[in-house]
């Protein structure tokens, strides 16, 4: 059989059927020629709509330049994307990361994955690079058009195709974004300290991205037999598989392996995924299922939020009310924890905002902030004055729990508002 042949960016995605739904994947999984190339002939194109989670590029038709030709939903906000939603020019949908192929397989429209990729390797398979996310649960579903890129990673997982599989395919050199680990302040690594104390020894961990999960990984360096099952992969897991912490020789599913959805950090982690038969990268159907998370004893889920109440509310896509991001996987791994033996979830935060006006602890969310984790499964709640334990315990307990790891500057005032609830 004969292999196709790369194509010009504007041949590759030459024939779009009206009201296509076009499926892109996470962050550098989106091929960036391709979607300039779409974006060039936008004004052929009727009712089309990319459907992606957290966009890194900023692109013309995110602002409504071409509203009715190419528009986009998204599924978690970021720094590209929040600006367009609050314009009201993109549409956004709430939802837990694991549902994302579920939702993306129920659009009556034809649908087609356009994602970028590695380069072919001797046998004709290329593979979704830094990805698995919710584009490869389509793999041998839907027609794939794909974006070649010489400094994308080859990784091992369930994201290979065969380039008899790819409908089209052209071929970009283009850079990988970046994102570097934030610093860990003093505050941060008091929390990471906290956490790290109650990780025991051949634990499977699930942790973020940011200055909090930074500090927790940097206070795992002399825990023993590690595993790693998450949805991101940064930098920090880098150095705990380098130094021997992490082995994954304990866990049920997937044992000794580094299991993720999708990756993103430095060229660092890039270079580390590349041909790294050790890390493999699933669908997040498969990843952030809470009963596949809960079926590994000594679960461990870290995931940071904006704000919780006396309750154990966490509300972590919202601040002050107004959307920032969207729900991702927390509660996926926040249950998964909760249904894994001897399992812990710890949601992590700073008693207050920056500066110290306002408590991060509160008596109710801020009018408009919505419940991302919900105050049943929330399992420990660690501030850099303490932990509160509140699974399992009364409204009266959560609520002294968590004022005790409040500011202390806003402890009595949480207290009396205790009171005028009821809680205490």
């Amino acid at each position: 059989m004969r292999l196709p042949d790369p194509c010009e960016p504007l041949d590759v995605l030459s024939r779009i059927e009206p009201y296509t739904s076009i499926i892109v994947p996470i962050a550098n999984g989106e091929p960036v020629a391709l979607l300039d190339a779409l974006e060039e002939r936008a004004a052929g194109l009727v009712g089309v709509t990319v459907h992606q989670m957290h966009a890194l590029y900023d692109r013309p038709y995110l602002h409504g330049v071409h509203a009715g030709h190419l528009d986009h939903v998204s599924y978690f906000l970021s720094e590209t994307t929040r600006p367009p939603f609050r314009a009201g020019t993109i549409g956004f949908v709430p939802c837990h990361f694991s549902e994302m192929p579920l939702l993306l397989s129920r659009r009556p429209s034809p649908t087609i994955v356009v994602a970028a990729v590695s380069m072919p390797d001797r046998h004709g398979y290329v593979s979704l690079g830094t990805n698995a996310d919710y584009a490869a649960a389509f793999i041998g579903k839907l027609p794939f058009y794909a974006e070649a890129n010489p400094q994308m990673p080859r990784t091992f997982g369930r994201n290979q195709l065969h380039l008899s599989q790819l409908s089209g395919w052209s071929v970009r050199d283009h850079p990988l974004l970046e994102v570097a680990p934030k610093e860990p302040a003093e505050i941060d690594r008091r929390i990471g300290r906290l956490v790290a104390d109650r990780i025991p020894d051949a634990a499977t961990v699930q942790v973020g991205i940011g200055a909090i999960p930074n500090a927790v990984l940097d206070q795992l360096c002399d825990h023993r037999d590690l595993g790693i099952h998450t949805e991101l992969l940064s930098d920090g897991v880098v150095n705990l598989v380098e130094a021997g912490v992490v082995t994954g020789i304990h866990k049920h599913r997937r044992p000794g392996k580094v299991v993720a959805t999708f990756c993103l950090g430095t060229r660092k982690l890039y270079d580390f995924i590349h041909e790294n038969p050790i890390v493999e990268l699933l669908p997040v159907d498969w990843v952030n299922d809470s009963r596949i998370i809960g079926s590994d004893p000594l679960f461990v889920s870290i995931n940071a939020t904006t704000e919780v109440d006396l309750l154990g509310q966490c509300a972590s896509e919202t601040i002050g009310g107004r959307y920032w991001s969207g729900s991702g996987g927390q509660s996926d791994f926040a249950r998964g924890a909760m249904y894994s033996e001897h399992g812990k979830g710890f949601i992590v935060l700073h008693s207050t905002t920056r500066g110290g006006s306002k408590s991060r602890i509160v008596s109710r969310l801020s009018p408009g902030s919505v419940v991302t984790t919900l105050k049943n499964t929330v399992d420990h709640v660690v501030t850099e004055h303490g932990v509160a334990e509140l699974r399992g315990r009364t409204v009266r307990e959560r609520a002294l729990a968590l004022i005790r790891i409040a500011d202390p500057g806003f402890r009595d005032e949480l207290e009396r508002d205790a009171y005028e609830l009821d809680y205490l």
